[in-house]
């Protein structure tokens, strides 16, 4: 996240679709967002659960009829992809989030997690050795360390894996 007081930030609302199989685990998102113009914001957190958007992303917003900023589409990518990891409880980490965070803290990579669900969201920015993450997301998965899923990546994350 960038280094911005919360009280310079707005929230902006995701409808989010649940599918068959109760995923994701809520209907909607909040995000943190800096406001470039009234129908204009920048991403200033990691998503956990909206697919297609990363840290840093520009989107454009509407007001609902409550007043509340409503994000409607991704006007520019930032380049940072979105990874998320859900740590196994019987496994190795013992579904410690912050064991996971620091797993991938030599590599440059942050994130956030949300204990009620088990969940880290990885924000992997665009200069970050994509090669080491996959590596060890993939070694992660094959240890039982953690299963992962691909939030929203790049064309070099994809030649990278």
């Amino acid at each position: 996240m960038h280094q911005q007081a919360k009280s310079d930030l707005v929230r902006v609302l995701f409808s989010l679709d649940v599918d068959e199989d109760g995923w994701p685990p809520v209907s909607a998102e909040t995000m943190w967002a800096r406001v470039l113009s009234p129908d204009r914001v920048e991403i200033d957190n990691v998503p956990f659960f909206v697919r297609g958007l990363s840290s840093g992303d520009e989107v454009r917003v509407v007001r609902d009829d409550d007043g509340m900023l409503v994000g409607t589409e991704v006007i520019e990518w930032a380049g940072h992809c979105t990874v998320r990891v859900v740590p196994f409880p019987g496994g190795p980490l013992a579904g410690n989030l912050q064991r996971v965070l620091d797993a991938f803290a030599p590599l440059g990579i942050t994130g956030e997690g949300i204990e009620h669900f088990g969940l880290i969201a990885l924000d992997i920015p665009p200069d970050a050795d994509l090669q080491a993450v996959i590596g060890l997301l993939r070694y992660g998965f094959e240890e039982g360390w953690w299963d992962y899923e691909e939030g929203n990546v790049s064309e070099d994350w994809r030649s990278a894996g």
